[in-house]
């Protein structure tokens, strides 16, 4: 592989890849393993090993074992001070780590740069939290009692992150786990594991103790077998709703506490006062952006009636010119669909909004250019005349299908916009400041962006109301989340009390 400023190529051979586990890469015990095809090129590029429910065993029992030991001793200040250069190294290494993301994801060049240059500003962030993980003193009603709190790190964190971005979702849980002084388990999703496994090899750069973060690969059974596993006390999930469910009940049966970030059907919603250019680029960015491959996806466009024909015009006219191609291009704007299944699980649902009434205004189509042929490509695409009943405006596609839904009162528009099982996140657009907090307030999302849209920060809480998830991640709040908070009672007086009482 090589790399600079323009472009970027791919490995030259098939690249073969080993799991981390107390320190040290190693093979699935089974010798078995699974490919990784590059979406771009539909071919095999990396082999991974496929874990066994001894190899996820081995991992939560040395990520235990630093817990217990060196990693558990650490001060707040040592944890920073190793927070800190894990972050030195991820800057380091942003590019190559970028590359392989890509490869392995089929995202664009230009989103995966940006988005691991900017990683280890999560890493700094938390870093500087690990030492302010801090208890309180409470007033006692009692004359002679001194109560004070503690906060101690929750255990074990199993970290389950899906394709679209795995390092940057994996630093949404990492971490701030790290700072807290839990130690982690990650599991990446299987179609696009290679990128978590080249960022395990920064931890030995950045001196971190054996255990303190481990990966192991592998399909559904490996993911079960790490949420069921009784060493693991928290569980951090981000993809399907589906999944979701299955990872709640199995993390219950040993009583671990849950995050869930699941799914979304986001509005857009744009008023008749609004910017429209800038409006337009809001809804491409929030649709096209990515492949559509995001929970936050804007894929309900809610335009107002007066506004609706100048906008979705607009629109169409971008997704026209958006350059289809190669993600290691710098130039290129939409790449493929992460996976053949995922790719038909699109194309699939622009036959359903055709079937269910829908208009095909624009895409829809698998491009032809002959350099796309061996790729999973789908044009932009945009669908009008939807209804909010159909299946394409309650179901989440994760690809590039936008759908356009029409309103004629700001109240009308709040109706669409929670009418679905989701709340992950919104977007609104006008002129009208009032409006736009009316809209931010009533709307059951987690995230809601005015004149904006696709933002998110280290230091920003993200998360969904619904079927959207549990609990929020980023933001000091975070560090919290994967800590137990413990009472302490110092008894100063000396006396005993009537033992048949409560005190």
């Amino acid at each position: 592989m090589t790399a600079n400023s323009s472009s970027w190529h791919r490995f030259d051979e098939i690249q073969h890849y080993q799991m981390l586990v107390n320190g040290e890469w190693i093979d699935a015990s089974s010798g078995e393993t699974f490919e990784s095809v590059d979406p771009y090129t539909g071919r095999t590029w990396a082999v991974i090993p496929e874990a066994t429910s001894s190899d996820v065993d081995a991992a939560v029992k040395a990520a235990r074992s630093a817990l217990e030991g060196p990693w558990g001793r650490f001060t707040g200040t040592e944890r920073a001070r190793l927070i800190r250069r894990l972050a030195e190294k991820i800057d380091e290494h942003a590019e190559s780590l970028a590359v392989v993301e890509s490869i392995d994801n089929g995202k664009i060049i230009r989103e995966m740069m940006g988005q691991l240059q900017n990683l280890p500003e999560w890493y700094y962030y938390f870093a500087g939290a690990a030492d302010k993980v801090q208890g309180s003193t409470i007033p006692s009603h009692k004359p002679n009692y001194f109560i004070y709190t503690v906060r101690e790190p929750v255990g074990v964190v199993a970290g389950i992150v899906p394709w679209n971005s795995p390092l940057l979702i994996t630093s949404y849980k990492l971490a701030p786990a790290l700072a807290a002084g839990c130690t982690f388990v990650l599991k990446p999703a299987e179609q696009a594991s290679a990128s978590s496994l080249e960022f395990a090899k920064l931890f030995a750069e950045a001196d971190f103790p054996p255990g303190v973060f481990n990966v192991v690969t592998g399909h559904g059974t490996t993911g079960s077998a790490l949420v069921k596993n009784p060493g693991v006390q928290k569980v951090a999930f981000t993809g399907s709703n589906d999944t979701g469910r299955l990872v709640m009940r199995d993390a219950a049966d040993h009583y671990a506490q849950v995050t869930l970030e699941l799914g979304g059907k986001s509005p857009n919603i744009v008023f008749a006062d609004a910017d429209l250019d800038a409006a337009a680029n809001g809804v491409v960015a929030g649709i096209f952006a990515a492949a559509g491959q995001t929970c936050v996806a804007g894929s309900r466009l809610l335009v107002h009636a007066d506004a609706r024909e100048q906008l979705v015009d607009r629109v169409i006219q971008r997704a026209k010119t958006i350059l289809i191609g190669d993600p290691l291009l710098a130039e290129t704007e939409l790449g493929p669909i992460a996976s053949r299944e995922q790719w038909e699980r699109v194309k699939s649902y622009v036959e359903i909004g055709e079937a269910e009434g829908a208009t095909l205004a624009y895409g829809g189509r698998v491009p032809t250019q002959s350099n796309l042929q061996d790729g999973f490509f789908i044009d932009p695409t945009v669908f009008t005349d939807v209804d909010n009943q159909m299946r394409v405006a309650r179901e989440e596609i994760f690809g590039p299908v936008l759908t356009v839904l029409t309103f004629q009162t700001e109240e009308e528009a709040l109706r669409l916009a929670n009418d679905t099982t989701f709340g992950l996140a919104a977007g609104v657009w006008t002129s009208n400041l009032q409006r736009g907090h009316r809209m931010a307030h009533a709307l059951q999302a987690g995230n809601v962006w005015l004149n904006s849209y696709r933002n998110i920060s280290f230091n920003v809480p993200f998360g969904g109301f619904k079927g959207s998830g549990i609990g929020s991640e980023n933001g000091l709040e975070a560090v919290h989340d994967f800590t137990h908070v413990k009472s302490v009672w110092v008894e100063l007086s000396g006396s005993t009390q009537d033992p048949f009482r409560l005190g």
